[in-house]
C-alpha cells in the first residue's frame, strides 16, 4: 500500500474532527438536539411551525460555509476536490446515501459523531454498518468491478 503523501492531511483533519466534535457538543447542550444533518432535514418535510428556521438557517450556514471559506483562504489554500464518477454514478450514490440513512434512522454525523459520544447501542450498530458496506463497495470497485 502506497501513501499519497501530497494529499495526507492528518492536521487539517484533527483539527476538522474536533471542530465537529466541538460544534456537536455545543448543539446537545444548548439546544438539546443531536446534530445530525438528515435529521436536520428531515424536519422539514413536512415543516413544523415553530420548528423551522432554525433549521432552515443551519443547513444554508452548512451550504454558504464554503463560499465564504474560499471567498477569505488565501489563494490556493483549498483545493477542489476531484470525483471520479460520472454523474449517474454520483446522483445513484446519493440516492443510496440518502435511503440508507433512513433506514438507519439517521446519518453517520447523527451516529458516527453523536450517538458514538452518547456511548448508543443503536449508533455503534449503525456505524459498523454503514463503514463496513463502504469499505466493501470500496474493495469491491477497486479490485473486483
Amino acid at each position: 500500500m502506497n501513501l499519497d503523501w501530497l494529499h495526507f492531511t492528518p492536521w487539517a483533519s484533527l483539527s476538522g474532527g474536533v471542530l465537529l466534535g466541538v460544534a456537536s457538543a455545543m448543539f446537545i447542550l444548548l439546544n438539546g438536539r443531536i446534530l445530525g444533518i438528515s435529521g436536520i432535514l428531515g424536519g422539514l418535510l413536512p415543516p413544523k411551525l415553530g420548528d423551522s428556521m432554525w433549521r432552515i438557517a443551519f443547513l444554508a450556514g452548512m451550504f454558504c460555509a464554503p463560499v465564504v471559506f474560499n471567498a477569505l483562504a488565501p489563494a490556493g489554500f483549498a483545493t477542489t476536490p476531484r470525483i471520479d464518477a460520472d454523474g449517474l454514478s454520483v446522483v445513484a450514490a446519493g440516492l443510496l446515501v440518502g435511503i440508507g440513512t433512513r433506514y438507519a434512522s439517521g446519518c453517520t454525523s447523527g451516529h458516527g459523531v453523536c450517538g458514538l459520544s452518547r456511548l448508543s447501542p443503536r449508533s455503534l450498530v449503525a456505524t459498523m454498518s454503514f463503514m463496513g458496506a463502504g469499505f466493501l463497495v470500496v474493495y469491491l470497485v477497486r479490485h473486483i468491478i
